[in-house]
């Protein structure tokens, strides 16, 4: 993959961009001019680090992170990152994906709305895990009080997405972020019976009408990254996933 300087401003921006959402689920971090840093354990499926540029000192990253913690993790947002002398191993590899600003052409099956109350995201959760709500996503992403989330342009920073059908049950959902000139999309999901594509046109639809005009930003591998590129994104380059071996 030819890596352009556009190409570059766009990792760096979902870079940044997903390490401000770890940094708002784990409310322990810290920024560096490099990375984003943990001190403390992170919860599962986040990371204890994540880069912000290339040339990223790993001898100081890993000495910011508790690698005496099971399953210490690095998000190495350039694959550039050399960890295994430090007792890490690969996860994953995963890519950066980038899709221009605007709403899906096609229409959502599903009512889909932004979640605003404790008892919703605990619904939201719940859906998510596919079991139960574990606290993971806390009620300090939800708007403040007053945030008129109906006001395109106005809707914050962060974004919990669900799609509901008839009855009012969450089957798909997303977590959108803004830093900047981009929206970030992760944690999409949808319930058994419920199509991928489904939550990709709900999220996207919706993130279009509360943050319009700017481009959204990820990473996904696999299955997902072949469903996320069927509905407009690009994939922008490789990012991997160090765990501590110890």
């Amino acid at each position: 993959m030819i890596i352009t300087p556009n190409t570059e401003q766009l990792l760096l921006a979902a870079a940044y961009n997903n390490a401000v959402w770890c940094d708002a689920i784990c409310r322990d971090g810290g920024f560096t001019g490099q990375a984003w840093i943990s001190p403390r354990p992170t919860p599962l499926y986040y990371p204890d680090a994540v880069t912000l540029t290339r040339d990223t000192d790993a001898a100081a990253l890993i000495a910011g992170i508790d690698t005496a913690a099971p399953r210490a993790s690095v998000k190495d947002s350039f694959a550039v990152l050399d960890l295994a002398p430090a007792g890490f191993e690969v996860l994953f590899d995963a890519q950066w994906i980038h899709r221009p600003a605007g709403a899906p052409g096609a229409t959502p099956a599903l009512e889909w709305s932004r979640i605003t109350a404790a008892a919703e995201l605990e619904a939201w959760e719940t859906a998510w895990d596919g079991e139960e709500s574990t606290g993971l996503f806390h009620p300090g992403l939800l708007p403040a009080a007053g945030e008129d989330a109906a006001e395109p342009g106005d809707a914050g920073d962060i974004a919990l997405l669900a799609g509901r059908d008839a009855e009012g049950r969450i089957l798909a959902g997303a977590a959108a972020n803004r830093t900047g000139e981009v929206v970030g999309i992760s944690n999409v999901f949808s319930a058994d019976g419920t199509p991928d594509d489904e939550a990709w046109t709900g999220a996207l639809t919706l993130t279009a009408a509360l943050w319009p005009g700017l481009p959204a930003v990820g990473y996904e591998s696999g299955d997902d990254l072949a469903v996320a590129l069927r509905h407009g994104f690009t994939a922008i380059g490789p990012l991997r996933i160090w765990v501590h071996s110890g």
